[in-house]
C-alpha cells in the first residue's frame, strides 16, 4: 500500500519532534549533565516507601490521651478517587439502559461479560456469582488505580513545605503496604466463608485431619496430620502471597518511571508508561484470578463427598 506525500510529511514532522524532545530529553536529563559536566535542571527524586500524611497531625505527632488522631494519605485519597471514578463511570454508563446499547453502555457489558466469563470457565456454569462481585471489583481497582497514576497531572500537586513539595496529593494505593494487606485480608475471609458455607463445620477438616489416627493407622495418621498443617499454613501464606506480589510490583513500576524520567526526561519514559499500563492490567487479572480459583478450591467437594 502506497503512502502519500501528505502521509510522507506528518512522518517525517512526527519522526523530526520524536528526535527533538530525545534530544532536549537528554540534555536536560541526570545522564546530560553528567555528560556536559554540569548540575542536572531536576531535583533528585526522592522515594517514599511509606504513605505521607496529607491531612491530619504531623509526623511525630502524639496522641492525646483521651482523643485520636484523623490522618488521610495521599494513598487514601488514591484509593477514594479511584472508587469515585468507577462509581461514576459505571452509574453513568448504566444510567439510561438501551437494548441498543451506546458506546459506554457496550464497553461496560463486554468487561462485566467477560469477567464473568472467567469466573464460570473457573468455579462452574452457573456458579460463580458469589465470588464474581469480590473478583472484579478487585480487578478493576487495582488497574485503574494503576492507570490513574499514569495520568501526568495526577502526582503534580502536593502540600508545600520550606518551599518544596513535602507530599503529593495523590499516590497509587498500590505502593502503600497497607492497601494490597486489605485487598488480601479481604480476599482471604471471603474465601474461607465460601468454604465453610460450602462444607459447614466439615471444611475444618482440611486442616485438621485425626481421622487416620482415630483408626489406628499411625503412620498415614502422622502423614496426614502433616498435610493438614501444610494447608492451614498455605492459606494463611496467602495473604503474605498476595500482599507483596502487588505491593512489589506497583512500588517497582513507580520507582522505574521516577528515575527513567530523571535521567532523560520528555520521550524517554514513554515506553515505560507503556509497559507500566501493561502492569496494572496484570496484577489486576492475577489478583482477581487468584481468588477465584482458591474460592473454587475452597467450595469444592472433598474427599468422600458427593457434588450436589
Amino acid at each position: 500500500m502506497a503512502i502519500s506525500g501528505s502521509a510522507k510529511g506528518i512522518l517525517v514532522l512526527v519522526a523530526l519532534a520524536v528526535l527533538a524532545l530525545g534530544l532536549a530529553g537528554f540534555i536536560t536529563g541526570a545522564i546530560g549533565a553528567a555528560f556536559f559536566d554540569r548540575e542536572s535542571f531536576l531535583p533528585t527524586p526522592g522515594v517514599h516507601l511509606a504513605p505521607q500524611e496529607i491531612l491530619g497531625s504531623e509526623p511525630g505527632h502524639e496522641l492525646k490521651e483521651g482523643g485520636f488522631d484523623f490522618v488521610i494519605t495521599n494513598t487514601i485519597l488514591s484509593s477514594v478517587v479511584t472508587s469515585l471514578v468507577l462509581i461514576l463511570l459505571f452509574v453513568g454508563g448504566t444510567a439510561r439502559m438501551s437494548v441498543v446499547p451506546g458506546r459506554l453502555q457496550s464497553l461496560l457489558e463486554s468487561i462485566v461479560e467477560a469477567l464473568l466469563g472467567f469466573v464460570e470457565s473457573v468455579m462452574g456454569a452457573g456458579k460463580g456469582r458469589g465470588i464474581f462481585p469480590l473478583a472484579a471489583t478487585i480487578f478493576l481497582f487495582v488497574a485503574f488505580n494503576s492507570w490513574l497514576a499514569l495520568i501526568p497531572i495526577y502526582q503534580s500537586f502536593g502540600v508545600i513545605k520550606d518551599d518544596k513539595i513535602y507530599a503529593t496529593f495523590l499516590r497509587p494505593a498500590g505502593t502503600d503496604l497497607n492497601m494490597p494487606l486489605a485487598l488480601a485480608l479481604i480476599s482471604f475471609f471471603v474465601v474461607e466463608y465460601l468454604g465453610f458455607r460450602a462444607h459447614g463445620v466439615g471444611y475444618l477438616g482440611e486442616f485438621i485431619r485425626f481421622g487416620q489416627l482415630l483408626r489406628g493407622r499411625i503412620l498415614t495418621g502422622l502423614i496426614d496430620l502433616f498435610v493438614g498443617v501444610l494447608e492451614a499454613v498455605s492459606h494463611v501464606v496467602r495473604v503474605v502471597s498476595f500482599t507483596f506480589r502487588l505491593f512489589g510490583n506497583m512500588t517497582a513500576g513507580e520507582i522505574l518511571l521516577l528515575v527513567t524520567s530523571f535521567l532523560v526526561t520528555f520521550i524517554f519514559s514513554v515506553p515505560f508508561y507503556g509497559l507500566e499500563l501493561m502492569v496494572g492490567l496484570i496484577q489486576g487479572v492475577i489478583f482477581a484470578a487468584l481468588t477465584v480459583v482458591f474460592a473454587a478450591i475452597a467450595v469444592a467437594p472433598h474427599e468422600g463427598e458427593e457434588e450436589h
